[in-house]
C-alpha cells in the first residue's frame, strides 16, 4: 500500500500525517520493498516529517501568543502541567 504525499497541496490535518508516516515506516520496516520503492517512501516520509515540524512550531507559537502576560511583548514557554 503506497501512502501518497501532497506535498504543494493543502496538507492534510497532523493527526493525518502522522499516521500516514507510521504507515511508511512500516511498510519500510517489512523490508520487502524494492530500493526505488523504498527511496520513494522515505522522500515521502521526510517530507511529512518536515509538515508535522512545522505544524507543531506553529502551534508552539500559538501557544505562547496566547500565553502572554498583559501587554508584555516577550513570549513564555508552553507549560504542560497547567
Amino acid at each position: 500500500m503506497q501512502v501518497a504525499v501532497m506535498a504543494k497541496k493543502t496538507l492534510p490535518g497532523f493527526d493525518i500525517q502522522l499516521k500516514e508516516l507510521e504507515q511508511l515506516v512500516a511498510n519500510m520496516e517489512k523490508g520487502d520493498l524494492s530500493l526505488e520503492d523504498a527511496l520513494k517512501q522515505y522522500e515521502d516520509g521526510i517530507a511529512l516529517v518536515r509538515a508535522c515540524e512545522k505544524q507543531l512550531a506553529e502551534a508552539e507559537q500559538k501557544v505562547q501568543i496566547l500565553s502572554r502576560q498583559g501587554n508584555e511583548e516577550t513570549l513564555t514557554d508552553f507549560d504542560e502541567s497547567r
